[in-house]
C-alpha cells in the first residue's frame, strides 16, 4: 500500500481525481493519508473531510518560511509520497531532503516550457496564448529545491486552437491532469518508476 499526502492550496479538482480514482479501483494500492491545505478556506479541505480524510491547514502566513518544515515533522515516517496537487507554496529543505524522488508535482505546462517562479494557474495559459505555442499541456514532475526543475515523469500534450482563451485552454490542459496525475501515482504505486540520470525511465 502506498500512503500518500496531498498538498493543496485551492478548490483540490486535482485531489479529487485522486480520490475518484483510488474509489474506481483505478488506484488500489494508494491511500491518502492526510491532505494539507496551505491557507484557510480551501475547498480542497472540504473534499478531503467529505471523504473522512485526515486534514492540516498549515497557514503560510502563520509559518512563513518554516512551513516546510512544519509539513515535514508532519509526515515523515508516516507517508511514502507527497503529492503537490495545485499547491503554491515554495517546498524547500529539510522536506525536499527527506523525500528526495517521493514528492511529485502536476504544472499546466508542457516544462521546460512557461513554468518557474510566477507561473502558476491562469498566468500560464496567459503566457502560452501570448506566445504563440501551437500545443501546450501538463507535466508531472519530480520535485527537487528549485521551482519546476524535477525530473519528468508524464507529459500530456493539448492542441492550442486558434480561438482559444485562457480559460478555454486551462478547462482542457485541466482535464489532462486529471488523467496524468493518476496515473503517475499508479506508476510509483507499482514501482515502475526509475531515475538514470535525471531521465525517469517507465518500466514495462
Amino acid at each position: 500500500m502506498l500512503n500518500i499526502a496531498v498538498l493543496v492550496s485551492g478548490g483540490g479538482t486535482n485531489l479529487q481525481s485522486i480520490i475518484d480514482n483510488i474509489k474506481n479501483g483505478y488506484l488500489k494500492d494508494v491511500n491518502i493519508k492526510y491532505v494539507i491545505s496551505d491557507r484557510e478556506g480551501t475547498y480542497g479541505i472540504e473534499r478531503a473531510r467529505a471523504h473522512n480524510i485526515d486534514t492540516l491547514v498549515l497557514d503560510r502566513k502563520i509559518y512563513k518560511k518554516e512551513l516546510s518544515n512544519k509539513i515535514y515533522e508532519v509526515l515523515k515516517d508516516k507517508v511514502d509520497l507527497i503529492v503537490l496537487a495545485g499547491y503554491l507554496s515554495i517546498i524547500s529543505s529539510p522536506l525536499v531532503d527527506g523525500f528526495k524522488e517521493k514528492i511529485i508535482n502536476i504544472h499546466p505546462s508542457l516544462i521546460p516550457s512557461f513554468c518557474g517562479k510566477g507561473m502558476y494557474g491562469i498566468k500560464v495559459h496567459e503566457a502560452a496564448i501570448d506566445y504563440g505555442v501551437k500545443v501546450s499541456g501538463c507535466t508531472v514532475h519530480f520535485v527537487d529545491e528549485n521551482t519546476d526543475t524535477g525530473a519528468i515523469i508524464i507529459q500530456n500534450v493539448v492542441n492550442v486552437k486558434s480561438d482559444d482563451t485562457p480559460e478555454k485552454l486551462q478547462k482542457r490542459i485541466l482535464e489532462e491532469e486529471h488523467k496524468a496525475l493518476p496515473l503517475a501515482i499508479k506508476l510509483m504505486s507499482e514501482h515502475k518508476i526509475f531515475i538514470e540520470d535525471r531521465k525517469v525511465i517507465i518500466k514495462e
